[in-house]
């Protein structure tokens, strides 16, 4: 299955991300902030990138953008998984590079269907 990048400052959420992936087959790595997740995606090369956007420092429509404009990491499909739930936030992180834009709490379902997409 994919190797799937979580970058999300919540261990909670990362855990319950991190459940729902591995229970689905799918390998998974993990940042803490914007910054290590971009230095992360640029080393590990994953399949897809689960971000979220209230983070401390480079928050996920910074982290975003960046990895949509670096050659190294702009193929790679990035997922914003969020809390921000309204209408001018989506449109501006697909602006950013978001290739979809899932809101929390998140099911499982939803979450393998959204990665099975962008992966095609």
């Amino acid at each position: 299955m994919a190797r799937v990048l979580i970058i999300d400052d919540s261990p909670t959420e990362t855990y319950k991300l991190t459940s729902m992936l591995e229970k689905n087959g799918h390998a998974v790595l993990t940042a803490e902030n914007g910054e290590d997740g971009i230095a992360l995606a640029q080393k590990e090369q994953p399949d897809v990138i689960l971000m979220d956007i209230v983070m401390p420092g480079l928050n996920g429509f910074q982290a975003t953008r960046q990895l949509s404009k670096l050659p190294e990491t702009s193929h790679i499909p990035v997922i914003i998984v969020t809390t921000k739930d309204q209408q001018t936030d989506r449109v501006w992180g697909m602006r950013q590079g978001a290739k979809d834009y899932l809101a929390k709490p998140i099911e499982s379902d939803v979450l393998m269907a959204a990665i099975a997409q962008v992966m095609r």
